[in-house]
């Protein structure tokens, strides 16, 4: 009959079963608010303290569920901090982010960091959970990067693993009696979250690409307008663009369609024409609507017809860094999805109703040639010369300047490529900033310091050209950018914003000129850099296929789709026809050639066939023999030999039937030295099996060998 185990044992089993689930629950929470938190703080909406904090509640938890540290916090400055957090809400609201969704996500974080740190109690244990569930539907809202997928999946991984354990360890608090499961519980557990998380990544993966995202709009509503790059608003101070140097944020992807330049493209955004000696603006905010037709906007073309050639291209902006439209060349075709597009003073183009994805238009653009020579003198508009010739007092060393560097020229054009070649030979290019503010920065640059970056440059040669009488405009855009030749797009980040200038000249209108030297210091691409191109690309599927994804994207994928697989049925079709003729004529010399080789080949297979189950079968038994010889023995080998016992006795003619216990078995046996070996053999099973005493094995097996060898004999 079973024996069953003793009180201690199963006291020692539950209660080490019950410590592992719990260690399980406790570390699957921590990365369930972990994943939670570092998807906001991915969103870029997440000030330093604030994630210093988090961090340090975060690395506390840690060590004490290590066992690094056994100090707790008091619960009673944790409720003083968490009190503090919540009375300093309204004025974080009104006074210090001015702005519902920056002060509640600050809160939310502050609060899922005070929580940790004093959990204890399963509704501690609920309000984490339902925290952490809204740090990642804020960070739904804010990013729009490819590492928001990332933080998801580690979210979905703990979620199911913290469920899971959080069911165990209730049902284990019910029932202390139950025998824990045998085996590395925590890995197993471990394991089963990892494969239902891919199943519901890939149950959402497939509802994702089918159905269109419609609540997209309803989303956004929420979410006020982000923070834009600085120098592309309608007033930018000196400094701003060389700032930007140092932000790596990926701005627009562009793609080249047909030939791509030699040249390094400069990508138009903001025209300023009013300059206060720090300061460029616009002297009106007006902007002039331009209705989209068909998603086509045709731009008109004001300024003097110029040879050139013609360019296309497709841009994939980021609203929430720029919401302004860049163009190389001069645009003549927008293909753009919006109803309208503001045309603002000089040039400058916006996005209207931008619902905050990957903005996506293609452009028909003039890349006009360099030489005017043979194109005729027009006079310059009267509106021209009043916005682009203004000048603040200036430092009389300034106009001296610009009257000595165009002296002798006749033209307009002579004189603005005299003042560009003095600028670009004569002063360094550097990306550092000023160490102090001075009170005339152009006088600065010009005469003392003759280096700087490209809106120094830039707007050097716009005030020299103005002081001569020749019109000019500031423009702030970007310059360059990186290929990358896995997603074929060019890469164009925040670092690469640059200034230049354009003038007004009678022959060709407004044209381009960029008085700042080449950077000498610019670094070659690392192996790291390259190998983030892949993270890009990725990056790139991300806003075509899953924030941009729509119901014209999700048409346009099953048609390509259905187009893919009957292309593919019809060459498989027409190769497998062609393959069956080629085989019907060639079967008689492949048969003669091929036959002893496949008939050898499928003889050694039948008998692989045959004989490895078996071979599988003896190896196997042959590692549990070790085992058991070696002291090692398990509870399910003591069944293993109690079988091999009573295939030996019926060898014998002794049978056990079904309804018979292995006590009252040994029992019906006749007397002598059979009957004493299998009722030895029974109780070493039974101690083996219900009493886990693995010194039982080898014992078993010696008595299982005499009792095989006497079948044997006989």
């Amino acid at each position: 009959m079973r024996r069953s185990p003793s009180p201690r044992t199963s006291g020692r089993s539950s209660a080490q079963a019950s410590a592992t689930i719990e260690r399980f629950f406790q570390f699957s929470l921590l990365g369930l608010v972990s994943s939670g938190s570092l998807a906001v703080a991915g969103s870029g909406s997440l000030d330093k303290p604030t994630m210093a904090l988090a961090a340090a509640a975060l690395i506390w938890r840690l060590a004490t569920l290590a066992g690094w540290t056994s100090a707790n916090l008091p619960r009673t400055w944790i409720s003083a901090a968490a009190l503090l957090t919540l009375g300093f809400y309204p004025l974080d609201w009104l006074y210090v982010s001015r702005g519902f969704l920056p002060a509640t996500v600050r809160l939310v974080c502050l609060l899922a960091a005070w929580l940790l740190l004093a959990a204890r109690t399963g509704r501690d244990y609920g309000l984490l959970v339902m925290i952490a569930f809204i740090e990642l539907l804020m960070a739904a809202m804010l990013s729009t990067s490819l590492n928001f997928f990332l933080f998801l999946t580690l979210f979905l991984v703990f979620a199911v693993a913290s469920f899971a354990g959080a069911e165990m360890r209730r049902s284990l608090n019910a029932a202390r009696q139950t025998a824990p499961p045998a085996g590395p519980l925590s890995w197993r557990l471990a394991l089963s979250s990892l494969w239902l998380s891919a199943g519901i990544l890939t149950l959402t993966a497939v509802l994702f690409f089918v159905l269109p995202r419609t609540a997209q709009a309803a989303f956004r509503r929420l979410v006020p307008q982000r923070y834009h790059l600085p120098g592309f608003a309608n007033e930018v101070a000196l400094g701003q663009i060389g700032r930007l140097r140092q932000d790596h944020r990926t701005v627009m992807r562009v793609r080249i369609l047909g030939s791509v330049p030699a040249e390094q493209l400069k990508w138009r955004g903001v025209g300023l024409s009013r300059f206060d000696g720090r300061r460029w603006s616009n002297p009106y905010h007006i902007r002039r609507p331009l209705l989209v037709r068909d998603r086509l906007l045709a731009l008109p073309r004001e300024a003097p017809w110029r040879p050139g050639r013609r360019l296309s291209y497709e841009v994939s902006l980021n609203p929430e860094i720029s919401d302004t439209l860049f163009f190389a060349g001069t645009p003549e075709l927008v293909w753009i999805n919006l109803p309208l597009v503001l045309q603002g003073p000089n040039d400058t183009l916006r996005p209207y109703g931008v619902t905050g994805q990957a903005l996506r238009y293609g452009v028909h653009s003039l890349l006009p040639e360099q030489s005017t020579a043979a194109l005729p003198r027009r006079p310059v508009p009267a509106q021209v010369l009043e916005c682009c010739l203004g000048l603040p007092p200036l430092d009389p060393r300034i106009p001296e300047l610009a009257r000595h560097l165009t002296e002798g020229f006749t033209s307009a054009e002579a004189s603005a490529r005299a003042i560009e070649s003095y600028l670009r030979r004569n002063y360094r290019y550097t990306t550092e900033l000023p160490r102090r503010s001075p009170p005339d920065p152009l006088a600065y640059f010009l005469f003392e310091r003759r280096e700087g970056h490209c809106e120094y440059f830039a707007s050097a040669m716009a005030v020299l050209l103005r002081a001569v009488g020749i019109p000019s405009r500031l423009v702030n855009g970007f310059q360059g950018g990186h290929y990358n030749p896995v997603s074929q797009w060019y890469v164009i980040r925040a670092s690469d914003a640059h200034s230049w200038v354009e003038a007004y000249l009678p022959a060709t209108g407004w044209t381009t000129f960029d008085p700042t030297p080449p950077d000498a210091g610019v670094p070659r691409l690392s192996a790291f850099a390259r190998l983030g191109f892949y993270l890009d690309a990725a990056e790139t599927f991300w806003q075509e296929w899953v924030l941009g994804y729509d119901l014209t994207r999700q048409l346009a994928l099953a048609s390509r789709m259905e187009d893919s697989g009957r292309s593919f049925g019809s060459r498989w079709l027409e190769g497998a026809r062609a393959r069956l003729s080629g085989w019907k004529a060639d079967l008689p010399a492949g048969a003669r050639r091929y036959g002893p080789a496949l008939s050898v080949i499928l003889a050694v297979g039948a008998l692989a066939a045959l004989t490895l189950p078996r071979w599988l079968d003896w190896r196997r038994t042959r590692i549990q023999l070790h085992k058991l010889r070696a002291g090692q023995a398990a509870a399910c080998d003591a069944t293993l030999l109690y079988r091999r016992m009573l295939r030996a006795l019926k060898r014998r003619g002794y049978s056990k039937p079904p309804w018979v216990t292995p006590r009252e078995f040994a029992a019906m046996l006749p007397p002598g030295e059979l009957r004493r070996l299998v009722a030895e053999f029974t109780d070493t099973y039974n101690s083996l099996r219900f009493g886990g005493r693995s010194q039982a094995g080898p014992l078993m097996l010696g008595l299982l060998e005499r009792l095989e060898n006497g079948a044997q004999a006989r």
